[in-house]
């Protein structure tokens, strides 16, 4: 299915930028006639994934800053909106709208599938009361098949002592094929004979030069869908090889969408271990989004703290999502109940929050997917930024730290 899903998803994106670029169908009809269409180009920073169309928002929410217990998920969930698109559009983001150092766009090797199909984003936000690294992991995207082997691959690695991973995390996320999770990469292993180095490893070398010549900086890591379970995965290795000044140095984990990664013992595993070295993990889930509710709960198990977020943006803590599997028979009903509901606001968030919460074509026809198949829509970054925006959770974080 490689190949015709690469074409379709292709086909659509080229299409949805050539009318974005050209002014819509107004404007393209004049381009035509005044011989001035523009061709979109891949690597150009105008150029939008398809994903990048379902939320089209660049700008950083100005009421949210540095200090705020939500300045870090307002900032992890844009970045890993970001992430979607080209590396020319990040850095444009980056350097341009929100004023921070971009650090780099990478795309790293999965050592199984002998290609290069894991991209991670990394900026500082740098100012005179904080200095923090941001690692942001890429989500799935809709038409990469690749993507979805490491999704669907549920076999598991188990480690004494640490518990059981999904093994198709564990592989995009760098482990060796020849030898697994090592300290170093195996000796005669280049990343020219590889044609890309591994995610996990070059990553925590970089951060390594980074917080060494900067003592003040500190770091995040994050992600979306699979970009969340990669992200949930990189403190679980960096505990294994007790790389200590970055375990010293990272202030918190954020994932959106994310799930599961490992058995009851790997979650117990995460949790001493995360709070021995006070790590914050923060999980965010929005209402019925299917992927935190996958792998079923009972061979995987989530851990860290849940911020779940309703169909009204409402935040809670809790200690698991309602309906914690997909296919539960009693959420079925109220699933769909709800994507109803979400096809009729999508027609009033511009009215009542603003033309920032308007909803474009895109995630609307995604909403109407929903009515067959709950959970889709759900776990778009339109809601998870929403949710950051909306849900006034300042109050709910703060009683946490505090009894925390």
């Amino acid at each position: 299915m490689s190949m015709p899903m690469a074409l379709m998803g292709g086909t659509i994106e080229i299409l949805l930028n050539f009318l974005r670029l050209n002014g819509g169908f107004r404007g393209l009809l004049r381009n035509i006639i005044r011989v001035k269409v523009v061709i979109p180009d891949r690597e150009a920073a105008t150029y939008l994934s398809f994903i990048g169309f379902t939320d089209t928002r660049m700008e950083l929410d100005s009421n949210i800053e540095h200090g705020n217990p939500m300045y870090y998920p307002a900032l992890s969930v844009m970045a890993c909106k970001a992430a979607y698109n080209n590396a020319a559009y990040n850095q444009a983001l980056i350097e341009g709208q929100w004023k921070m150092e971009f650090l780099g766009f990478k795309n790293y090797w999965n050592d199984f599938l002998q290609r290069a199909e894991t991209q991670v984003v990394m900026f500082r936000d740098k100012n005179v009361d904080h200095d923090t690294i941001v690692v942001c992991f890429r989500g799935t995207q809709p038409f990469n098949t690749d993507d979805w082997s490491s999704d669907v691959d549920l076999s598991w690695f188990e480690f004494p002592h640490i518990g059981k991973i999904h093994s198709g995390f564990s592989k995009a996320l760098g482990m060796q094929s020849s030898v697994g999770w090592t300290k170093q990469v195996v000796c005669g292993s280049t990343h020219s004979e590889r044609g890309a180095p591994l995610a996990y490893y070059d990553i925590r070398d970089t951060l390594k030069v980074l917080l060494e010549n900067n003592p003040e900086a500190k770091f995040i890591v994050t992600g979306h869908s699979l970009g969340g379970a990669l992200a949930a995965l990189f403190p679980a290795i960096l505990f294994y090889h007790k790389e200590q000044l970055l375990l010293e140095r990272m202030e918190g984990v954020y994932t959106f969408g994310q799930p599961r990664v490992g058995d009851d013992a790997f979650g117990d595993y995460m949790a001493k271990n995360l709070r021995k070295h006070g790590i914050h993990f923060f999980r965010y889930v929005y209402c019925n989004d299917m992927v935190p509710r996958v792998p079923f709960d009972g061979m995987f198990k989530h851990f860290g703290t849940c911020v779940y977020y309703n169909s009204k943006y409402q935040p809670s803590i809790v200690d698991e999502e309602p309906y914690k599997n997909y296919f539960s028979t009693g959420g079925s009903i109220a699933m769909r109940i709800n994507a109803v509901y979400e096809v009729i606001r999508s027609f009033l968030m511009s009215n009542e929050y603003g033309s920032d919460y308007r909803e474009g074509w895109v995630l609307f026809g995604m909403r109407i997917i929903g009515l067959l198949i709950p959970g889709i829509p759900a776990h778009s970054a339109q809601d998870y930024v929403n949710s950051t925006r909306l849900g006034a959770l300042h109050r709910v974080l703060s009683h946490h730290f505090h009894h925390k």
